[in-house]
């Protein structure tokens, strides 16, 4: 299955937080009801799973759009954007320290959002691109993100039958006959696969062990679609499926 990307709005003044919901929204993306301060962020982020959040730093509450960002590197995982009116040394100084993945000074027009947002995911993707994050609140291992058509979608691994090398390629098959191609070396892609749920049959394929249909001694059925098997992993495979 590919998803939209969910984002998170974290903003006290409602007119601006619908104007950016509606923003998001004409730019194809999924947006969660907006929040005005720390705990309901918390909330928002463990209960809906956004896959980005735009926090605004200055909140009317105890703790700000920075405390937020603090504990979204400590706990979560995922990736944000600060907003700000405010575009002194001083805020950007202490906005810095979190490791925020873009900062957009309002106001911003809708073409700035859209590049904050792609960036973000196109840094995010690059830095996460040896080991996925495991987060016990948002499952990170989950999915994968991939840029089609110039926008970033999370792939999720239960829909992906098996995955082919092609030179400086990857094609995504997935379990509904669709495919998506990745610009990236094989093994570097597959080095985000859990481990438990793909394993390679071939110096050009990775199939998902729990679509497999059937095995014969020179290929693999996985999803309906044939893969070939090699004889370097056929005994490796036989082994994790309980084949004797």
């Amino acid at each position: 299955m590919r998803s939209e990307i969910k984002i998170g709005i974290v903003e006290d003044e409602l007119l601006i937080a619908e104007k950016i919901k509606l923003l998001l929204i004409e730019l194809g993306y999924v947006v969660t009801e907006p929040v005005s301060n720390y705990e309901d962020a918390l909330n928002m982020i463990t209960n809906e799973k956004p896959d980005l959040l735009l926090l605004d730093i200055n909140l009317s509450d105890k703790k700000d759009g920075i405390d937020i960002g603090q504990k979204v590197l400590n706990e979560y995982g995922i990736p944000f954007i600060f907003l700000t009116a405010n575009s002194d040394a001083t805020t950007i100084a202490r906005a810095k320290m979190v490791k925020p993945y873009a900062y957009l000074v309002k106001p911003f027009t809708k073409d700035e959002l859209f590049a904050a947002i792609e960036i973000s995911f196109n840094n995010y993707s690059q830095r996460e691109s040896i080991t996925i994050t495991s987060s016990p609140a948002l499952k990170r291992n989950e999915f994968i993100f991939i840029r089609d058509n110039h926008k970033y979608f999370k792939v999720h691994f239960d829909s992906i039958a098996y995955i082919e090398s092609m030179e400086n390629y990857v094609v995504i098959h997935t379990r509904d006959k669709k495919t998506h191609t990745v610009r990236s070396t094989f093994n570097d892609f597959i080095k985000q696969l859990p481990e438990s749920k793909f394993y390679r049959v071939h110096r050009s394929f990775v199939i998902q062990l729990d679509l497999i249909d059937h095995v014969e001694h020179g290929e693999v059925v996985v999803g309906g679609m044939k893969v070939a098997l090699s004889a370097t992993y056929r005994d490796g495979l036989y082994e994790v499926l309980g084949i004797k």
